[in-house]
């Protein structure tokens, strides 16, 4: 969920090693005791910006930390903290006098959001941090805009301390679900990681895919829809799996830049794949006021058909390569693997039993969960290993630093919707879509598409997520898409991003493990992933895709499509049981095209 990782201080020196640590520590610890409602048993009673700003302080200075090169970064770091244990502090008696505008509020607004702008800078580049400085002149100057982008005039310092102190802004929904909902989860994955999880995981992929014809890849795909579950970062996907899979594919016969875009196209589905999706799924929940569960439900559908195609995909890649399986005697067995790590399918049987049986929220299930795996490890360990208590402490430590992009992310997300509402540009973005689009359905989706795409070539997922979800969801819900269909859209496009070129974080990724040229990487990445761009309109236009419906026309849907993106593989990739030559390759698509289409029809 978070693409930067940070190292407890333990793993070897690096400057400022005991702050960043003791940071890393009182992030986590906040975290977890807020979650656990500690500050009641202590007799505390807090509002929750209060413990927003306090956690976003703490990211603040732990990104100066790591990322600094000069003598005042530290400092500029620890000032950051410092303004936001103010605010905290004054904030029970400043939420009063906000419409007063007082001069401290003002001062410590811009500040925040100063050093919230330049820290995501600094961790995820300039792309979300320029957009948000160009809504914040929108919001001063639209005012003298024609038409439905005109926006309503503001104040420099009224902008300043809504941005920075209200909860529709910087403290808003954005910031509270990253840090109270995704934390937890980043914990339970880090915890995971450390315990051996991503092994075993390999491991089981090994010995089920292993001795199957192109099983490298196989593996790769199995391997990366595990580990997915519980990072929901595609660049974490790839540097996780990658480094044991794509050794693996181009010892078994595939091209570098073919083993480079499978681990990509597999890792970019981990933000899909439930139970643990990206953190932008928890977003779609709280934005469509929906327990997590029914997005996860949601996404089971189309997240089975992303894995489906690809799998199809990598099974014909290696038939037309002659690429066949390991000798079963060089893979693990799969009775060995599971006895050696029987335990780590429990965590996940207890989210699953949290978010679904016990009616749990969502970051009480994961911290639940998180409990269960650390238990198992102490007493068990993996390949008759046990993670000390040392090595826990220090993978629980390691959240605090894996979150710090998130938590800054998730802010200037808050910052731009901040924007939205005061500006009054969302609006006046509904009614422009639907004017351009003339309110066919097909343009509007068509646009929603390359819209998405292309936000997604040089922002994060959550962000693409956040502006797309309130600029342009508006308008497909009001074309007549059922809201969840709307927003799951959203973000399958978001995703997409990863693996479509020219900025294809993933597949660049993948690419400088295996020596691959990066470009080549990234248009073959989009081939082998040509089924995931449609599989949006597909659920958008069928809902029984999304488990909405009887169970014949989930059946039915679900049949049509898996039938649908097996012929269009075979034409894509032309071969099957020999090369299929041009003629049957066109008309298979087209075959696969059209009962994917009859899947809308269910």
């Amino acid at each position: 969920m978070a693409e930067a990782y940070i190292e407890a201080p333990a793993t070897g020196p690096r400057p400022h090693a005991r702050t960043i640590f003791v940071l890393q520590l009182l992030l986590t610890a906040t975290v977890v005791g807020w979650v656990l409602d500690l500050h009641r048993a202590a007799g505390l009673e807090l509002y929750t910006e209060q413990f927003l700003v306090t956690v976003l302080g703490l990211a603040i200075a732990l990104c100066f930390a790591v990322t600094g090169r000069r003598w005042w970064d530290l400092p500029t770091g620890i000032g950051g903290l410092a303004i936001c244990l103010y605010v905290a502090w004054r904030y029970p008696t400043l939420v009063n006098e906000l419409t007063e505008r007082p001069l401290d509020g003002i001062l410590m607004a811009g500040a925040l959001c100063v050093l919230v702008l330049e820290g995501t800078r600094r961790m995820s580049g300039f792309s979300l941090v320029g957009l948000t400085i160009a809504g914040v002149a929108y919001a001063m100057l639209g005012h003298h805009l024609p038409g439905v982008f005109q926006a309503r005039p503001v104040e420099f310092t009224r902008l300043l301390v809504y941005l920075g102190l209200d909860t529709n802004a910087l403290l808003g929904t954005s910031l509270s679900i990253a840090v109270v909902v995704v934390v937890p989860f980043i914990l339970m994955g880090q915890v995971l990681g450390r315990c051996g999880g991503a092994e075993f995981f390999t491991d089981l992929a090994m010995a089920w895919m292993g001795r199957y014809r192109g099983g490298a890849a196989k593996i790769a795909v199995v391997g990366s829809s595990f580990f997915g579950m519980i990072s929901g970062s595609a660049v974490a996907n790839v540097s996780a799996v990658g480094v044991v899979t794509i050794p693996l594919m181009k010892r078994a016969g595939f091209p570098p830049q073919i083993a480079a875009a499978i681990e990509a196209v597999g890792s970019t589905g981990g933000q899909l794949m439930p139970p643990v999706m990206g953190a932008a799924a928890f977003l779609m929940a709280e934005i469509l006021q929906v327990p997590y569960r029914e997005v996860m439900i949601a996404a089971i559908i189309p997240a089975a058909l992303y894995y489906l195609a690809l799998f199809f995909q990598v099974d014909l890649e290696a038939a037309k390569r002659g690429i066949r399986g390991a000798p079963v005697e060089s893979l693990p067995r799969a009775l060995e693997v599971l006895k050696a790590g029987w335990y780590f399918p429990l965590p996940f049987a207890v989210l699953l039993a949290g978010l679904l049986a016990w009616n749990m929220q969502a970051e009480y299930a994961a911290l639940l969960a998180t409990g269960v795996l650390i238990a198992c490890s102490l007493a068990f360990g993996y390949k008759g290993r046990r993670v000390s208590l040392p090595e826990m402490f220090a993978a629980i430590v390691s959240t605090g630093g894996a979150v710090v992009d998130l938590v800054l992310i998730c802010a200037v997300a808050g910052l731009f919707i901040g924007i939205l509402n005061i500006s009054g540009l969302a609006f006046g973005m509904t009614l422009q879509l639907l004017a351009i689009t003339g309110e066919s359905l097909a343009m509007l989706l068509l646009l929603t598409a390359l819209l998405g795409i292309a936000l997604g070539l040089g922002l994060p997922t959550v962000g693409v997520y956040v502006i797309m979800a309130t600029l342009i969801a508006p308008a497909l819900v009001k074309a007549g898409i059922a809201p969840m269909a709307a927003h799951m859209f959203l973000l399958y496009f978001g995703i997409m991003s990863m693996v479509t070129p020219p900025v294809a974080l993933a597949a660049f990724a993948a690419a400088n493990i295996a020596g691959a040229d990066v470009d080549r990487t990234g248009w073959t990445a989009t081939r082998i992933g040509w089924a995931a761009y449609l599989v949006p309109f597909l659920f958008v236009l069928s809902p029984p895709l999304l488990m909405n419906g009887s169970l014949f026309e989930i059946a039915a849907a679900s049949a049509c499509a898996a039938a649908g993106i097996w012929l269009g593989t075979i034409g894509v990739v032309g071969h099957f049981n020999a090369p299929v030559k041009p003629a049957p390759r066109v008309l298979l698509v087209a075959a696969g095209l059209a009962l994917m289409a009859l899947a809308t029809l269910v």
